[in-house]
């Protein structure tokens, strides 16, 4: 039986426990309207009990066994108070409540349950970070895995929660995603749970809703893990500056309380045992190094699974990666991110529409994939709000002089195995990028075509 329906009849059970003292109270006041409506309701609840157990586990337990006993109890009460035979009632009471105690108990004792696994992804184009961990356990007879997307707010320049976004119809189609509007969390406690945005409100341009915050959510869980959705050039775990440079990674809401971190490599998680370290101090070096694990990322995982064969290429896509003659073209993957575009925006505009004026004019042997980050509109929006126009236009311009690819997808893998190189800002697809050994080339923001 999986977790979320052992849960939901164990609280059927308990609430049948609690309305046995009500059923006593109304006999002792005569009230028989009430105990009457009572005993049909609890019979009700008792029957849905009974069915839901031979669902799942068959016929024959001891636990039905006992439901079947409570039923006809409650029939017996029944009929006693119908007929106004006091001399049972005090008896058929004691064994109602019996029944239902040997129920309970045999229900705990009895029926097996699964273990469950909860995924909790906000952003569709970042499931990749943990899918095949997600793959594992959706393998595993003894666990239930649940991909339950959670919806997300952009922020407005003051900080303040704004639009609200839910992509829970984005995903693949064959993940078999539940609404979050269904799964009570606090109910159903999760043997673990999988997050990959660990700022909770610390982000300037975007939050998870509150009530999936690392800080809430390590309250229904015995096992709260958090895996980046990035991957990070590697550090140098002997470096000082390789180590300050990751406190905006490793000083997060989700890094402290998590139960367990998974990062991409040794290094990796050695530079955040290090900054946790200065941070926090010496005396906490054995709690980070418990926590933090080296075990690689998810990510990278999924990419090097992914063949070029099996890709999905939109019809739209189709005409402009082949030539006249049959051949295919070159294919650029062009990244913009948000970390260059807020440390200079205004050439970064610049740069773009050089960029997308000098591909349109080479259309016949290379073909531009555009793929910029899925935040960065809702990043200038937040961030730099003067600017918001003027991109605007030129994401409009390049989608109508449609001699380009805009990939604004959630399947980063596609663009990836599809391009024959990179070129755009130095960002963590940079090193997914390297990682199928694709030749790499860093824009310079300040260098134009015309110069």
């Amino acid at each position: 039986m999986n977790k979320l329906i052992n849960s939901q009849l164990h609280l059927l059970l308990k609430t049948l426990e609690q309305t046995s003292p009500t059923i006593e109270e109304n006999v002792c006041q005569n009230d028989l309207e009430k105990t009457f409506f009572l005993l049909e309701d609890c019979q009700n609840v008792a029957i849905q009990i009974g069915q839901s157990i031979e669902e799942c586990c068959g016929e024959g337990t001891n636990t039905v066994h006992f439901l079947e006993e409570y039923c006809e109890y409650l029939y017996a009460l029944h009929q006693a108070l119908s007929s106004e035979n006091t001399d049972s009632i005090d008896e058929v009471c004691n064994c109602l409540k019996q029944s239902l105690w040997n129920a309970k108990d045999c229900f705990l004792r009895e029926i097996s349950c699964r273990k469950a696994a909860v995924f909790l992804p906000y952003k569709a184009s970042m499931w990749d970070s943990l899918e095949a961990v997600w793959q594992q356990y959706e393998k595993d007879p003894d666990w239930d895995a649940y991909i339950m997307p959670i919806p997300y707010f952009d922020k407005a320049p003051d900080g303040s929660l704004q639009t609200y976004h839910y992509e829970g119809d984005q995903y693949p189609k064959h993940l078999p995603i539940v609404s979050y509007q269904d799964i009570d969390l606090a109910e159903l406690q999760p043997d673990c749970i999988y997050i990959h945005n660990p700022y909770d409100g610390g982000n300037y341009v975007t939050s998870v809703h509150p009530d999936f915050y690392a800080s809430k959510l390590k309250e229904y869980t015995k096992k709260l893990v958090y895996i980046p959705y990035f991957v990070l050039a590697e550090p140098n775990p002997h470096n000082q500056a390789s180590i300050e440079a990751l406190s905006g990674f490793a000083r997060t809401p989700g890094v402290f309380h998590a139960h367990e971190v998974i990062v991409q490599s040794e290094n990796m998680r050695r530079c955040y045992i290090e900054n946790l370290v200065q941070f926090l101090g010496e005396d906490t070096r054995f709690y980070w190094e418990q926590k933090i694990k080296g075990t690689g990322s998810p990510k990278l995982e999924k990419l090097k699974n992914t063949r070029k064969e099996d890709l999905e290429i939109p019809t739209s896509w189709q005409a402009k990666l082949y030539c006249a003659d049959g051949s295919r073209k070159k294919v650029i993957l062009y990244n913009t991110s948000i970390a260059a575009f807020l440390q200079d925006s205004e050439a970064m505009l610049q740069k773009m529409q050089d960029v997308f004026g000098f591909f349109q004019h080479i259309t016949e042997a290379v073909v531009l994939l555009w793929r910029p980050h899925p935040l960065l509109e809702s990043t200038i929006r937040s961030m730099r709000p003067a600017l918001l126009s003027t991109y605007q236009k030129l994401f409009d311009w390049y989608k109508e002089q449609d001699f380009g690819i805009l990939d604004d997808t959630p399947d980063l893998d596609r663009a990836i195995i599809l391009a024959d190189a990179y070129y755009g800002d130095s960002s963590s697809l940079v090193q997914l990028c390297q990682a199928v050994k694709m030749p790499i080339m860093i824009q310079n923001v300040h260098v134009l075509t015309e110069e």
